[in-house]
């Protein structure tokens, strides 16, 4: 299908998981596409599997200061941005008694101000219409034990959907969000666990959803690759739940 033919995108977090294989939905729908990490290793293997066409940028999402410079080089790069995709995010789970000033600092800034001061800068190139897709998390809806603070910067970044929804639709700019649950990707591998522990913690996830599995990032790509069309010109401030159910129980 050609649903993004000609459009401008820019994937954050795009070299690993959900965000790799929106790039690849992104350029399968006819998309000139750039993504950004952080990871040298990731990002050379994004190069590869993305082809040169991809503009593969390192930018820490986390880092404030960084998003203006990120603006501007897309905005070099393409002209105007017709899509956003903030997908770059950081997953830390801890006991509240466990958490400090540093770290909360640290989730906050990857997970929303990174993301929103991205918004920010990309003001001027965004064109009219577009559309900005936030990859929040069922975690925003449900009180699963050592989430506190993830779940409050992706509640934070969920709000954004709504209100930034009705600040920006006057100029063509379309928010939505995505609220994933438990996905299969190397998300689970950065959450700072030894490997009986990361499978504990899976097979403890994997018990409380429906539909017995794990999500795949193809399944959440496709939502994506929809609220970035043009065929949801009249979705607007709507989040989009992909959990396997774990949200109705």
């Amino acid at each position: 299908m050609n649903r993004l033919t000609n459009k401008r995108a820019l994937i954050t977090g795009g070299t690993t998981g959900i965000g790799l294989e929106t790039a690849r939905q992104f350029v399968g729908e006819g998309a000139r596409v750039a993504v950004t990490g952080t990871n040298p290793a990731t990002l050379a293997e994004a190069r590869k599997a993305l082809g040169n066409d991809v503009l593969v940028l390192a930018s820490d999402a986390g880092d404030l200061s960084a998003q203006e410079a990120l603006a501007r080089t897309v905005g070099e790069a393409f002209g105007q941005l017709d899509i956003l995709f903030l997908n770059a995010g950081i997953a830390e789970l801890r006991p509240i008694g466990k958490w400090d000033g540093p770290a909360i600092d640290r989730s906050l800034a990857i997970n929303f101000k990174g993301p929103f001061l991205l918004i920010q800068a990309l003001l001027p190139y965004f064109a009219k219409p577009a559309s900005i897709v936030l990859n929040t998390s069922i975690n925003a809806h449900i009180g699963m034990p050592a989430t506190s603070i993830y779940g409050a910067s992706k509640a934070a970044l969920l709000s954004l959907a709504k209100t930034l929804s009705g600040e920006l639709i006057g100029r063509g700019i379309r928010v939505n969000a995505i609220s994933p649950g438990p996905i299969a990707t190397p998300l689970y591998g950065k959450l700072g666990l030894s490997e009986a522990e990361a499978k504990a913690t899976g097979e403890k996830i994997l018990a409380q959803v429906p539909a017995g599995r794990f999500g795949d990032a193809a399944e959440i790509a496709k939502a994506v690759v929809f609220l970035a069309s043009d065929e949801a010109a009249f979705t607007v401030g709507s989040e989009l739940i992909l959990d396997g159910g774990l949200s109705t129980l």
